[in-house]
């Protein structure tokens, strides 16, 4: 195989790759990012360092979860185990991790805004029901679904977030 032909495969294999990709973590990873919001702030008042940390642990354990059951569920009955497909596995996961990030920063740069603890859960909330948002309809656009099926996934998972920030309001804090 000629060098071109070697690379022109390998930008097949990551053109493939991508086009198989989907959000599916990151909306997930959103998801759980405003639930942990919501059951911190329903615990108590938590420290911002200690929420920002809470928000990228969860995020980590939920993302090793998550490619503990690829690995060990549906890849392993089409794959045996390798360095490549762990390598993969890790990173089609990784959206779950990621998603947490903007919360947790949100959380970090609350007090440059002037946020006491309160706002700066209602902005991690808001950023991550943002962000849930964002990667349906980002999913939605990668598979080339129609402007109005990304209209509708996006919809759908607008009030998953509005039903999550509910209980947030029911939880009276």
């Amino acid at each position: 195989m000629s060098r071109t032909e070697h690379a022109t495969g390998r930008a097949r294999n990551v053109e493939e790759r991508r086009a198989r990709a989907d959000y599916t973590g990151g909306v997930y990873g959103s998801m759980l990012a405003a639930s942990v919001v919501v059951g911190a702030g329903a615990l108590g008042s938590f420290p911002r360092l200690e929420l920002v940390l809470l928000l990228l642990l969860t995020g980590v354990a939920f993302w090793v979860a998550h490619v503990h059951a690829q690995l060990f569920g549906a890849r392993l009955a089409e794959h045996s185990l390798n360095r490549r497909v762990v390598f993969e596995v890790c990173r089609d996961e990784w959206p779950i991790v990621n998603a947490a990030v903007p919360p947790a920063l949100a959380v970090a740069i609350s007090p440059l805004l002037g946020l006491d603890v309160a706002g700066a859960l209602w902005l991690a909330l808001s950023v991550a029901v943002a962000g849930q948002v964002g990667w349906s309809a980002a999913a939605a656009r990668r598979v080339g679904a129609s402007w109005r099926l990304v209209a509708v996934t996006a919809s759908v998972n607008l009030l998953l977030g509005l039903l999550i920030i509910s209980f947030k309001i029911f939880l009276k804090h």
